[in-house]
């Protein structure tokens, strides 16, 4: 950040007075700019032995798979967020059943929340952001070329998870898949 979103001037990085961190401060009107992380909502899109995927249409990871997630906007919840990623990306009317992971991204600065959710119908097609959605087994999934750590883990966990009868929340820190791929929406 150089320039100040309240009044225009210059922003330096101190720490200010009663806080640990370097943070972006206006040299004129002294507000403090804090950087947050971002959340990430979305679903795991279940119908009967099989999850719902979206084929990205969009950078990063053009054409890799993912769950239908994505930024959470300003003046929605986490569920009202997941709901219209689900809806933009898949074109799926969905149930929320229960929240499922909780993945920390520190070095990207995002926090994922993926809700495990019931297709209502089979009504799905892909949105502008997705070159296509399918349904696939846990023996379909195209492992090798799924977009995110955060959803590969979401999915993995999953399944396992499926096959010990019952699903629990989890929270995960993830880290980078290596030095030059990092994990992005």
């Amino acid at each position: 950040m150089k320039f100040c979103g309240e009044c225009g001037s210059t922003v330096v990085q101190i720490v200010p007075e009663g806080d640990n961190r370097l943070r972006d401060v206006c040299t004129v009107c002294q507000v403090v700019h804090y950087q947050n992380p971002k959340m990430v909502v979305g679903t795991l899109p279940e119908w009967e032995d099989k999850v719902l995927l979206c084929r990205r249409a969009i950078a990063p990871q053009y054409g890799k798979w993912t769950l239908p997630a994505g930024f959470m906007e300003n003046n929605e919840s986490t569920l009202q967020g997941a709901l219209r990623e689900t809806e933009e990306e898949a074109g799926a009317q969905v149930e929320i059943l229960e929240l499922f992971t909780l993945c920390n991204l520190p070095h990207i600065h995002q926090v994922y929340l993926i809700f495990r959710a019931r297709l209502l119908n089979l009504n799905f097609s892909p949105g502008f952001e997705s070159l296509e959605v399918k349904l696939f087994t846990e023996a379909e999934i195209p492992w090798g070329e799924i977009a995110f750590l955060a959803v590969e883990h979401t999915l993995r966990q999953y399944f396992e998870d499926r096959r010990k009868g019952g699903y629990a929340f989890h929270i995960a820190d993830i880290g980078r898949r290596n030095a030059l791929a990092e994990d992005n929406v």
